[in-house]
């Protein structure tokens, strides 16, 4: 099949708000597909009914090739998930929870102690097999427990926020497992804050009030995602100085990164207006992906303001 996801004009309301609007996303076989986005912006919401465990209120899909509102048994036994909480049982050992999932896919006996085995490898956990999960750090059983949902060996997996909270070494750890699977074959749409995972996704999607904003590569997004040209500086108090900068006229956009401000002008002749105003000598940058998603942010919010 060419798409393992594709969705026409997927929608969930909830009352009088609008959790997901028109949602239309395509994603290959063998794709890490990043969907980015604040918090609130809908991206949990998408998942559950690319899960089939919401009903659309309006819309359809296909998951590996199955009608999204009429064939949800058959997607959800094809799947994978995993969220920030997927729920291990900290007081079973290793061995035991990944018996107990392999029993909830209704993976064959004979099958399950190989693939065990394989997992438990995987997670780095060769040697802890009978040690209780409550005793493992969070990085450890995240790992765990990305086994526990792949463990039927499905052909997409879902993963909801999978590593808050884990840290930076063990995100990257994480994140090298995915990207195995993903040379396998199998197909991962993955929800994060982090823009080094991001920039890890063979494709992003960004999402800001339930509407999908833009979708590309990485390099595409910082590329040509920004229209304008992007400089950076350093000045005392910065913060306090990011009001009076967006008011220039010549400047569409000035957010804080670090100790730095990143601004974004209409043109690159601006650079020396810029200059000019503040006695500071702005720097060219080239457009991080943590740019381009402030600048969508942004811009979200003012089209919500305007509309």
């Amino acid at each position: 099949m060419e798409y393992v996801v594709e969705t026409t004009n997927l929608t969930k309301v909830f009352g009088n708000f609008t959790a997901v609007d028109k949602l239309n996303i395509k994603i290959k076989p063998g794709e890490i597909y990043g969907f980015l986005g604040p918090n609130g912006a809908g991206k949990t919401t998408a998942i559950r009914m690319l899960c089939g465990v919401l009903e659309p209120t309006d819309g359809s899909g296909k998951i590996l090739g199955y009608d999204l509102v009429q064939e949800t048994e058959k997607i959800k036994s094809r799947i994978g998930y995993m969220s920030q909480k997927f729920s291990l049982y900290d007081d079973l050992s290793v061995l035991e929870n990944l018996n107990f999932y392999a029993s909830v896919y209704g993976l064959p006996r004979v099958k399950r102690e190989a693939r065990i085995r394989e997992l438990v490898a995987m997670a780095g956990l060769t040697g802890r097999e009978k040690e209780p999960v409550g005793n493992l750090s969070g990085g450890w059983k995240q790992r765990l427990a990305l086994g526990c949902a792949i463990i039927a060996r499905p052909s997409l997996v879902f993963l909801d926020e999978p590593t808050s909270g884990v840290s930076p070494t063990g995100r990257r750890v994480f994140f090298n497992i995915i990207q195995g699977l993903a040379r396998q074959g199998t197909t991962i749409m993955v929800t994060t804050h982090f823009m080094d995972e991001a920039e890890r996704c063979h494709k992003i999607a960004f999402i800001s009030a339930g509407k999908l904003i833009a979708v590309d590569t990485p390099d595409n997004l910082k590329r040509n995602a920004l229209e304008g040209f992007l400089v950076e500086l350093e000045l005392p108090s910065a913060m306090d100085k990011i009001k009076d900068i967006e008011s220039l006229p010549y400047v569409k956009e000035c957010s804080i990164h670090g100790p730095l401000l990143h601004v974004l002008l209409k043109e690159e002749r601006n650079l020396y207006d810029l200059q000019r105003t503040l006695g500071v000598k702005p720097r060219p940058i080239i457009p991080s992906l943590e740019d381009v998603f402030i600048s969508f942010v942004k811009g979200s919010k003012e089209g919500e303001k305007n509309a």
